[in-house]
This record gives structure tokens, sequence and C-alpha cells, in this order.
């Protein structure tokens, strides 16, 4: 009797798709044929609602992108916004930025590695990661008062200056963290059944994954050496010693052990940052563009309308069309902007790695078992949150 060839439906729901998620899979008994990701069920029209606001209004919907690094969402908004204002941002600021974009890419990796670790029955890890995760919202929340969406960049530099012991409760953290990363290998990279489950699954040639147009751990996997941070440094990054680790076998283990380093080399940069924290402003001098200091909003009737008239009708951005992109947790993060020369966008266009990786899960699937799905869409870390941005 010949095979009957089903229909079904995976998602939407949380677990295993992560998120709003619905697949449409063919199968031959459990073998995938062909997956249709269904996508939308989230649409927020960020986009859209940016022709509609300032660019200081706009940031706050950047975080909401990727709600797992918001610090990078920023970033990549404020870069493409100081690129076409034409102004400097002061070297204390930089550091800082640098500090909190890796911070949000241990973050970002941490959830990925619990989810992840959890979607093939590993519950420890999920915990564990969790556990190092929280220091770094409490991080968040000390420097910009918010644990999640933290809103703390601006274009010039930073929203206000980090407290105290802001450098103090970083340090500590560096100083464990590596300690914890060998505590997550312990528990899964020689672990039998977490190498059954990884070990050629989600194979994905360099050659595939390039003309899909994959980046970031996806395509380092894959053995292509290719980071923002290095081959088109942004934010400074042209100054700090790293290493970009790449894959060989192009397999779900491979990306697996491409984030492992990654969050090594983050604790890397995140200290040399802290040697480079010197004091100094943390706000370019471009009084149309940034808020006055706090002193003068509460002390002078001069400071109080310049912030006032910021916030309420925005800074003019000159005419002109930029792009940016930048080496988010996931991938190239890129802000496409056009500026008609007022105090909103005219357009603006996102380029999410999450929606652009998506795009891969048929081609890495197709020919496998339907258990071997999950591990595939953890493998590719993605947030709805920026596919249906």
């Amino acid at each position: 009797m010949a095979n009957e060839i089903m229909t079904i439906n995976m998602g939407p729901q949380h677990p295993s798709t992560h998120g709003v998620l619905r697949m449409l899979i063919e199968l031959d008994g459990e073998t995938i044929l062909k997956i249709d990701p269904d996508i939308g069920y989230l649409h927020r029209g960020v986009e859209k609602l940016s022709e509609y606001r300032t660019y200081h209004q706009t940031l706050p919907l950047t975080d909401r992108l990727d709600y797992l690094a918001p610090m990078s969402n920023n970033l990549g908004y404020i870069l493409a916004v100081e690129k076409l204002l034409g102004i400097d941002v002061p070297e204390r600021a930089q550091t800082v930025r640098i500090i909190m974009a890796e911070l949000t890419r241990l973050q970002s990796h941490l959830v990925w590695l619990a989810c992840h670790a959890l979607d093939i029955g590993a519950m420890t890890v999920f915990i564990y990661a969790f556990r190092e995760r929280e220091t770094i919202m409490e991080i968040y929340e000390l420097i910009s008062g918010a644990r999640m969406t933290s809103n703390f960049f601006r274009a010039g530099g930073l929203s206000q200056d980090v407290p105290a012991e802001f450098e103090k409760k970083v340090r500590d953290f560096m100083a464990v963290m590596p300690g914890y990363l060998d505590t997550y290998e312990g528990l899964l990279t020689n672990n039998p059944i977490w190498r059954k489950r990884t070990i050629g699954n989600g194979v994905i040639s360099a050659e595939d994954a390039t003309d899909i147009g994959i980046t970031g751990p996806a395509l380092r996997g894959s053995g292509v050496d290719f980071d923002l941070r290095r081959d088109i440094p942004y934010a400074g990054y042209e100054t700090y010693q790293f290493q970009v680790p790449t894959g060989e076998n192009c397999d779900t283990y491979d990306r697996y052990k491409v984030r492992l380093v990654e969050m090594r080399e983050a604790c890397k940069i995140v200290n040399q940052a802290l040697e480079r924290l010197k004091p100094g402003p943390v706000l370019a001098d471009a009084p149309q563009v940034c808020y006055p200091p706090k002193d003068s909003v509460y002390n002078s009737i001069e400071g109080l309308i310049h912030h006032f008239k910021i916030a309420s009708e925005g800074y003019p951005v000159p005419e002109g069309e930029v792009y940016m992109g930048i080496e988010a947790p996931k991938g190239e993060l890129g802000y496409y902007i056009v500026s008609d020369g007022s105090s909103k966008p005219y357009r603006m266009r996102v380029r999410p790695p999450s929606f652009v990786n998506l795009q891969a899960i048929e081609k890495m699937s197709k020919g496998s078992m339907i258990a071997d799905l999950v591990a595939v869409i953890g493998t590719l870390d993605i947030v709805l949150g920026e596919i249906d941005r």
C-alpha cells in the first residue's frame, strides 16, 4: 500500500515554535517533505508607525523587535540616525555602548541556550542559563530602570551616565561568567543524547546559507567567516580584540559550539571595554539634538524650554538616506532610513536577522524526522517580534 502524504499544522504556540509561528508541514510518515512557515500573527507595523513619530519617539519601538536583545536594536537605529546627523559620540558613551551591546549578546544567547536545550529535553541548563540572565537584567534595570525593553541609548550618546556601582557589578559578573560557560559545556558538549539530537541535524552548506542571506551564528556555523563587528566595523569595534568562531560540519551542533565561543568572546570584549571606561561626557556637543543636562532643566527656564521643544517637536534630520547594519546576536540587523529633512522618518525599513534566517528552515529540515524540526527551530534562534515587525 502506498504511503499517504499528510499535511499537518505545527503551531502557532510558544513551546517548540518559539512564539506565534505556524508551520504547514507535509509528512511522509514522520519524514518531512515540505515546510511552509506562516507568519504575521504578531504583526506590529513598526516601520509604518515610525513615519508618524519623531526620531526620538521611534526609538522605543525598536526595543520591541527582538525583545531579547533590546539594546542591540536601539544601537542599530541610533547609529543610523547619527549617520544622517553627522555627529560624533563621546568616548565614554561609545565604551558603555560596547559593554551593553555585548552583555545583550550574552543574554540573548543565554535565552537561546536555555530554550534550545529545553526543547531537546535538557532542563538543568534552562535553569542555569536563566540564573545568569537575571544578573544582566539587573544591570539593565540599574542603568535604565527597565529590565527587558530597556531604552538607554540616545542620538549623540546615552540618556544619562551609568551609576557608580555599574562598573563593579559588570566586573563581578565577568569574573564568574566563564565558569558558568564551562558548566553548560560540561552538561551538553559531550552528552551522548545532545550529540545524537544535534550532530548531522539541520545541515545547510555555506553556499546555500550565503544564497539565502543567512547571517550571524547560523551563517558562521556553516563555515562562513563573516562578522560585521570585524569586517564592517562600527561603534569602535575595530579597536577591540576578539575571535570570530566558525563551524565545519554546518549542522546544529556546530551552531551550538559557535554560540558558546561567541559568549566567551563577548566576555573578553566587555573586559577590554571596562579597562577603557574613563570619566567624561556621555552626550555629544549637539544641543539641537541632545537633551540639556537635568540641572539646567530643573533650574533654568531656558533649559526647560530646550528640553520641552526636543521632547515635543523632535529635531530635524538632514535630507538623505542611510543604511546601517550591525552584528546583532542573531545576525545582521539593518536599518534603512529615508529623511525628508523633517523631524520624522519619511520611510524606515528594518532588515531583521530572524526574518531572513527563517527562510532556511525548509532546506535545513527536508528529509529529517519531525522530531528533529524542533531542534532546527531552536538552532535558528528566531524571535517573532522582529519577524512580524
